[in-house]
């Protein structure tokens, strides 16, 4: 018997739920994308991804069937209008999915790693590297219209040396080394891209709470990037991070509030993760608290969409074991 006649775990289960439910999310986003994208290289880009993405979909829909185990809800045409004036400007649309590239490059490692079944390995082998290919074109479209903003430029290390003593890590004034200034800049980026998202989500949220939750974010984005590039700034590192495009004045909605919520949710997750890596790998003291502080933040943050998320009936339950105590009281 092969691995992949087995059945699969609940590590295998759990993590293809929760691909199966971002994919489809991307997917009805690429949908909208590509109706209104006029520009042929754009186009090219979002079109590969989608059927890329389509047919892992379909694979997935496949093991759910194989394995006995219903389809998650997922997002369907439901989610999107796709007659929906445009929301965001050119640009906007690349840049938005390289930032899910690097999301997805995260998640495939750690789904990966609690991978035991041939099929799964093969799923998630498959989107890493449909990830990669997809996040460099992204890239070298978004430099080449001079959207992408360079990370600031250093003098090349000549020398290796080692820290001496602890005040390096105590001393707010010492020049930031290349990691915390890479650390900086990705933070300014990504945080840019998230106030234009959330932006255009806010103007065309229906449900007054969701609106009232954006624009919330909104604020939350706006804070971090003022941190970051005000320590940038304290450093004399000249710095330059472009939001990627600017949000039209529509107020159509082009996506459901749920499907709203499950990205901003989605990209809570991300920014956690991103926060807690700038934080042990900054080795000056002031930086690795202030990013601590805005991990803590992002939770907050994140902790009240969920609510809002399950007061409207739009959070999927993800596949859970057995209550065994309750099957033997029914027993009796």
């Amino acid at each position: 018997m092969t691995l992949t006649t087995n059945p699969i775990s609940a590590s295998e289960v759990g993590t293809l739920w929760l691909t199966y439910n971002e994919k489809t999310l991307i997917l009805r986003m690429l949908d909208y994308f590509i109706e209104k994208s006029d520009d042929q290289q754009e186009r090219n880009i979002l079109g590969g991804l989608w059927q890329e993405l389509n047919y892992y979909v379909l694979k997935m829909e496949g093991i759910f069937k194989k394995q006995g185990m219903v389809k998650p809800a997922g997002f369907t045409t439901a989610d999107v209008n796709l007659e929906a004036p445009k929301l965001y400007d050119n640009g906007f649309d690349i840049m938005f999915v390289r930032i899910l590239k690097e999301v997805s490059m995260g998640m495939y490692t750690i789904n990966m790693n609690m991978s035991y079944n041939d099929d799964i390995m093969e799923v998630y082998e498959g989107l890493t590297s449909v990830t990669q290919k997809i996040y460099k074109l992204a890239t070298l479209y978004l430099l080449e219209k001079g959207i992408l903003a360079l990370p600031p430029k250093v003098t090349m290390p000549k020398t290796t040396e080692y820290i001496e003593s602890n005040n390096y890590m105590k001393n707010k004034k010492r020049a930031l080394n290349d990691l915390e200034i890479g650390i900086l800049h990705h933070g300014v980026e990504t945080n840019n891209i998230g106030l234009q998202l959330i932006t255009g989500f806010a103007q065309c949220a229906q449900n007054k709470e969701v609106k009232k939750y954006f624009v919330k974010g909104k604020d939350l984005a706006k804070k971090q990037i003022k941190i970051m590039e005000e320590i940038l700034l304290e450093s004399d590192v000249q710095f330059s991070a472009t939001s990627g495009s600017t949000v039209t004045t529509s107020t159509v909605p082009p996506f459901s509030d749920k499907l709203m919520m499950h990205c901003v949710y989605l990209l809570n997750g991300f920014g956690l993760v991103g926060n807690s890596f700038g934080s042990f790998f900054s080795l000056r003291n002031d930086i690795s608290m202030k990013t601590t502080l805005i991990a803590k933040d992002v939770y907050f943050y994140g902790q009240e969409g969920i609510k809002i998320k399950i007061k409207n009936g739009w959070f999927e339950e993800p596949p859970q074991m057995e209550d065994r105590s309750q099957i033997i009281k029914k027993g009796n």
